[in-house]
């Protein structure tokens, strides 16, 4: 009896084999033999590594049209790359094969008519496609398959293979860009001397072999360097429909014709040179705009790197470290302190603190007790924590944020759907037109309405007119991913250069919630509390005179007691260590403070109630009065007690954004109005706008109140709402302009158009001059592709404009718009 390696079922019959992970594997039928082979193909070995259990028996042999992409419908193999949503999956895959945006049209209008899928994102900068579908309808290997079937290559992405395919496939561009190049100079010698006239009185042989010479060095340029145009006419001719590459290769592939006829007959004009400079400009074209896709696309994975690569997994009190890709939902892991949760998770014992500033760009820790959520990649701060494993692969928070990326790299304006429109519209327009001329042509020039078409249909290829607006958002995208910005809708580029009006959020939007030291107020230890008073602080000249501490003593024991503290009140004292101060028996009280001994005497830091703890009897009765006192304190502070007595008060504040002023003091100087809406109280508002410069401010504004101020805003001003993402919900959604601080939990369901991933509000500032100078470099685009084609239409038909100089007009106009787009890269911010 053998048993299946794939299904684990018994077995009698002679075996099927499947080489896994180099030992020969047996398989119980063509089926497992089939699956497990799609498996290795694929590059899942780590399928069968890390499985918990085995997979479904394959009965019957799998289609051989499906057999390369089943392997992707398995749930365990899905779990590293698919999302599941309600009934919908969703998934980011690359595509290869793709030469340009008419690409992404072609694939996005293949697959939205399927019944099942439900949306297709196809961005054709980054080579990716976001894919939603119904896996009751249909299957992710039934995707894959149609888009195979239209001749592109498609797989779950996967950034290691992503970038050797990016590399194979330049080295190939290149090699053909590199041939044209070459046998253009070459054709390009003998063409000019022909047409100089320094061989004119040869005699016909002589200037025959020239012409099979050209022939010959023309001939890898079309067979070879041309391929790409062909391919992407064909495809796009099989779905029904017309790209520029249509019209490109019918001027290629009909002029090449055309000159080896006239070289086998000695008779008639030939124009290999045209041929060759026009396969060489136009692939120079695209070298540009790949080029500009390099340096534009930026992986948006990066954030799988805070995942730790192990995890504790507990089974009763057996602790196992194990891959963390090896975890299961159900399974409970130990995160010790200072250590990354390495999965989406829930509490079920331990109380601790996380910093989830690596998502969130929040600095202040999140307290986690029972039953709290933890996300994969946090830190865990001060106490061990057991958690329970809620979500893995494409469910965690971390994947959410690189889907935003992907649909944000995605989106387009709403100015390049009408070009897409426009460039099909335009690319049947031309193929009409030269029919037209060709009839016409023929019958008062039949020699040369071959060579006139010809002309009209190299010099007017609308490349120029496709590459008006992809060069240009692939660009300006670049910028936002460097500068942490990511755009959640389409039309984002429009509004953020039209913005008139900007309203800033408080708390998590102008502050950073970053702890900084405020005022040290100093108490006598030997004081009676119950006179203690924290509104009236005493002065620092005082207290060194009234009590044996000075504020610069009292940090530096504050200092000793947080030392080895991971959490953002404690490192705001580092500065104050002092190396002749030290603390013993320290003992961490989660949420409340530390207690310590130094010197023999005892120390508490932390909350009110926490430093009054074991006080004597005056302290304790009068703990009630204290925390009603510190109730209407006008900034939060800790407590430094002694022995149970109060012997300081530090003040803790949430320092504003270092470049808020800066930030707002631009958007003034670009004309734009600025103004507050906080839920915070008058005075620590006002105090607010009058320390940046901001007079317009409105205080104890609840959610309601906002959405309604954005809205009175908006009727005479075009109005931008900054928000944290999570409170500011119904005013993001309601606002003409959403932008988010990057919000943890709630990043996956807020409703901003635009989500600052960074601490710096100047990035506003940045994204609005790419967006103004987007728009504008997309208008001189169009302007000139549109200008050029109207104004070379009328030559090219009337016969005045050689194929040659056609193709070289056409190539320079296209190399025009992606140089011209390419300054955007250049863009001093």
């Amino acid at each position: 009896m053998n048993s299946c390696f794939h299904c684990a079922e018994t077995f009698t019959q002679p075996p099927y084999f499947t080489q896994i992970n180099g030992t020969e594997q047996p398989m119980c039928c063509p089926g497992c033999q089939a699956v497990s082979q799609a498996i290795m193909d694929a590059g899942l070995m780590s399928y069968y590594q890390y499985r918990s259990e085995p997979g479904m028996k394959q009965a019957g042999l799998v289609p051989e049209q499906l057999s390369h992409f089943s392997a992707y419908d398995l749930p365990e193999v899905q779990q590293d790359f698919v999302h599941q949503q309600d009934a919908l999956s969703s998934t980011s895959i690359t595509i290869e094969g793709m030469s340009c945006a008419a690409c992404a049209w072609l694939i996005e209008h293949r697959l939205t008519p399927i019944e099942g899928v439900a949306k297709v994102l196809v961005n054709s900068t980054t080579q990716r496609a976001m894919i939603s579908w119904d896996n009751s309808q249909i299957k992710l290997s039934e995707i894959l398959s149609q888009i195979s079937q239209i001749g592109y290559q498609a797989a779950p992405y996967q950034q290691d293979e992503q970038e050797k395919q990016h590399h194979k496939d330049s080295r190939t561009f290149l090699l053909r860009l590199g041939l044209a190049g070459f046998a253009t100079m070459q054709v390009m010698m003998f063409a000019l001397a022909l047409y100089t006239g320094y061989f004119s009185d040869l005699d016909d042989e002589i200037r025959d072999y020239f012409r099979w010479v050209s022939m010959i060095f023309a001939a890898p340029v079309v067979l070879y360097s041309a391929q790409p145009f062909y391919f992407s006419a064909l495809r796009s001719l099989l779905s029904g429909k017309l790209n520029m590459d249509v019209s490109v290769s019918i001027a290629i592939g009909g002029a090449f014709t055309a000159s080896c006829i006239a070289t086998l007959n000695g008779t008639g004009e030939v124009y290999f040179e045209s041929v060759s400079m026009f396969t060489f400009f136009l692939l120079l074209g695209r070298y540009f705009e790949q080029n500009a896709r390099r340096r534009a696309s930026i992986s948006s994975n990066n954030l799988h790197k805070l995942v730790p690569l192990t995890a504790l997994r507990l089974d009763g009190s057996q602790q196992t470290e194990i891959p963390a890709k090896s975890l299961r939902l159900g399974d409970i892991i130990l995160v010790r302190p200072g250590d990354a949760f390495a999965a989406d998770g829930v509490v079920i014992d331990g109380h601790s603190s996380a910093n989830e500033a690596m998502l969130t760009g929040e600095q202040m820790p999140v307290d986690k007790n029972l039953d709290c959520p933890v996300f994969a990649g946090t830190l865990n701060v001060e106490q061990p924590l057991k958690v329970k494993v809620t979500a893995l692969g494409q469910d965690q928070l971390v994947a959410e944020i690189i889907r935003l990326q992907e649909i944000a790299a995605a989106n387009k304006p709403a100015i390049a759907f009408m070009v897409d429109r426009l460039a099909r519209y335009f690319s049947a327009t031309i193929l009409t037109t030269a029919l037209i001329t060709y009839l016409v042509w023929l019958q008062f020039s039949p020699d040369d309405a071959f060579w006139v078409t010809l002309s009209v249909l190299v010099a007017t290829c609308p490349c120029a007119l496709a590459l008006a607006t992809p060069t240009a958002v692939t660009c300006a995208t670049a910028i936002f991913t460097r500068l942490g910005i990511i755009t959640r809708k389409a039309g984002v580029f429009e509004k953020l250069a039209s913005i008139e009006q900007v309203v800033f959020d408080k708390t998590g939007t102008l502050t950073r919630g970053v702890i900084a030291l405020g005022e040290v107020s100093v108490f006598d230890a030997a004081s009676d509390t119950s006179n203690f008073d924290p509104q009236t602080p005493i002065s620092k000249k005082t207290a060194e005179k009234a009590t044996t501490k000075t504020a610069t003593e009292v940090l530096a024991i504050a200092a000793a007691l947080e030392a080895g503290s991971l959490h953002p009140i404690a490192l705001a004292f580092t500065g104050h260590l002092d190396a002749n101060i030290s603390a013993s028996k320290l003992t961490h009280h989660v949420a409340q403070g530390i207690e310590g001994t130094i010197n023999h005497k005892v120390y508490r830091i932390g909350h009110l109630s926490f430093a009054l703890v074991n006080a004597n009897s005056s302290a304790r009765t009068d703990a009630h009065a204290f925390r009603t006192q510190i109730n209407t304190s006008t900034e939060p502070c800790v407590w430094l007690s002694e022995n149970g007595n109060i012997i300081a008060s530090i003040q803790i504040q949430d320092q504003v954004r270092s470049d808020a002023k800066q930030a707002i003091d631009e958007l003034k100087k670009a004309g734009v109005d600025v103004s507050i809406a906080s839920g915070d109280s008058v005075s620590h508002v006002n105090a607010l706008g009058n320390a940046l410069g901001i007079s317009q401010v409105y205080a104890e504004q609840k959610p309601q109140d906002k959405l309604t101020l954005i809205n009175q805003l908006q009727l005479s001003k075009n109005t931008a709402m900054f928000g944290d993402g999570i409170n500011d919900a119904p005013v993001l959604a309601g606002a003409y302009l959403s932008v988010a601080m990057g919000s943890g939990s709630a990043i996956a369901k807020n409703s901003a158009d635009l989500i600052l991933l960074g601490d710096h509000l100047s990035r506003f500032n940045d994204a609005m001059k790419v967006a103004k100078k987007t728009n504008t470099i997309i208008k001189q685009n169009l302007i000139w592709a549109f200008g050029y084609n109207l104004l070379i239409l009328p030559l090219a038909v009337t016969g005045h404009v050689p194929p040659y100089i056609a193709a070289l007009g056409m190539s320079l106009s296209s190399i025009l718009v992606v140089s011209n787009s390419l300054r955007l890269l250049r863009i001093n911010l």
